[in-house]
């Protein structure tokens, strides 16, 4: 039993230590590149020019309305990280993921992008979504970062404080790994309200 929390823990959450990626390059698409099917999504934004606040599709219909807020620093925990890329996506409110196509490419519908702004800070309006039916999934949302002149990277996973879910063992495994990727809500008017920093990996880990 102790084996199976472990693991439905573990495998919906690390999903931080995937293969990096090399590619060097953000920029707007033009036109299609060769690699456009199997490069991370990061780099599918359609805006020309990001900025450090993007809005989720379908946020206006939501009802767990949610505003994830903070600062990115680079790797000594210290200085603000300025014009890093941020990408999210996650399940809808039932816990599925909404797939859509362009340019025959999968993709998942509830998804933004930001760029920090010179302080190192983000805002992102999205919501909470919900688990898979049937199951003990937690509710979850995946973050892919990328710096300029490095590859893009997977961060951990985001997953929320109140999650019935999220037991005392999974806990205890998460801060075991100095995993620190927990969002606390609070409900502020019509929304609820988290905050999450990042702090960028070192380049000699």
């Amino acid at each position: 039993m102790k084996k199976f929390i472990f693991i439905l823990c573990i495998s919906s959450f690390f999903s931080s230590f995937s293969e990096l990626i090399a590619q060097d390059s953000a920029d707007v698409l033009e036109e299609i590149p060769f690699d456009y099917k199997t490069r991370s999504p990061i780099y599918d934004y359609s805006e020309k020019h990001l900025n450090n606040t993007d809005t989720i599709p379908g946020f206006d219909s939501q009802e767990s309305k949610l505003k994830i807020t903070g600062t990115i620093f680079k790797s000594d925990g210290i200085t603000p990280a300025e014009n890093v890329i941020v990408y999210i996506e996650q399940p809808n409110e039932e816990g599925e993921y909404n797939l859509k196509f362009e340019n025959n490419k999968r993709y998942v519908e509830h998804r933004a992008w930001i760029k920090t702004d010179a302080n190192g800070q983000y805002t992102f309006y999205t919501f909470i979504p919900g688990s898979y039916r049937h199951s003990k999934e937690l509710r979850h949302i995946h973050p892919i970062v990328k710096e300029s002149g490095k590859p893009e990277y997977k961060l951990n996973t985001l997953i929320f404080n109140d999650d019935p879910f999220l037991t005392k063992a999974c806990r205890k495994k998460l801060k075991k790994k100095d995993v620190h990727s927990i969002l606390t809500t609070l409900k502020k008017e019509d929304m609820f309200v988290a905050t999450h920093n990042i702090v960028l990996k070192d380049d000699n880990q």
